[in-house]
């Protein structure tokens, strides 16, 4: 198990107008200085902390926590698809992504069922956004699964999931376009706010989660759970795309500490 790598980054976003509370219970989300709850700049991302190669079992790995989110990815394969040969595709790869939240992941008591509608359409969420990563395409008539599990929830549940399973499908060693990085990004008091944590994402801001392909500005998925004006949609994504640039330089270089300490295990 490898060194924890952080790095806390910042980025420079665009202000826009929208009209929005910024309070939840009686919360300040953002304070006259600018600060929000946790100390942080409108425009800085939660600390990431990660590890790769952490369950030799499987092909591919990875923990990694965002703030006080906290997730774990394994990745299988390519290998033999198993059931129905109709899922089979000649010309490429199928992804299975599976999502799932630790019963004690949330300060909620109630049991989270595995298999509940939010989890299967997080699932699906994550299958396309790595069919638009991964080169299916070298693996013809295989499968790659890959399973997230979210062992605490702050906020950008989704988010964590895409970072930290990038990890795992690059230590599986499954080429790829290019890093895909996700961030949640949201209005409050006519700012946008990068990276949000669960108190800012239940305080009636209107937000949108956005994964990219960075080196190429391509956007693999984008979701949003609340309405949003047009007029605001570009610079709500000019923030979002920002931020997940923030966040591929630290998986970049927690891939590039991990790669020298396989090397120094290894002996080259």
């Amino acid at each position: 198990m490898g060194n924890v790598v952080e790095r806390q980054t910042r980025g420079s976003l665009r202000c826009c107008s929208f009209e929005v509370c910024g309070n939840m219970a009686g919360l300040e989300l953002l304070s006259d200085q600018g600060y929000r709850l946790d100390g942080r700049k409108a425009t800085e991302l939660r600390k990431v902390q990660a590890r790769m190669g952490v369950f030799a079992q499987a092909d591919g790995s990875a923990y990694l926590e965002q703030g006080n989110t906290k997730a774990l990815a394994v990745v299988y394969g390519p290998h033999e698809i198993r059931g129905a040969r109709s899922r089979i595709r000649h010309d490429r790869a199928v992804i299975n992504c599976q999502y799932s939240m630790a019963t004690f992941s949330t300060a909620e008591r109630k049991r989270r069922p595995h298999g509940d509608r939010k989890s299967t359409e997080m699932s699906l969420h994550l299958k396309q956004t790595f069919e638009a990563a991964v080169m299916t395409q070298l693996y013809p008539r295989s499968q790659i699964d890959i399973y997230v599990k979210i062992l605490q929830s702050d906020g950008g549940n989704y988010s964590v999931c895409v970072n930290a399973a990038t990890l795992a499908v690059i230590d599986a060693g499954i080429p790829m376009r290019d890093y895909v990085c996700a961030c949640t990004v949201g209005f409050v008091d006519e700012t946008p706010l990068a990276d949000l944590c669960y108190a800012e994402e239940s305080g009636g801001v209107s937000s949108l989660a956005l994964a990219l392909l960075p080196r190429g500005g391509q956007i693999a998925l984008l979701q949003m759970d609340a309405r949003l004006h047009q007029d605001h949609l570009e610079s709500l994504i000019e923030a979002a795309m920002t931020a997940c640039k923030g966040v591929s330089k630290v998986l970049d270089e927690v891939v590039r500490q991990h790669l020298q300490e396989v090397s120094v295990l290894s002996g080259e």
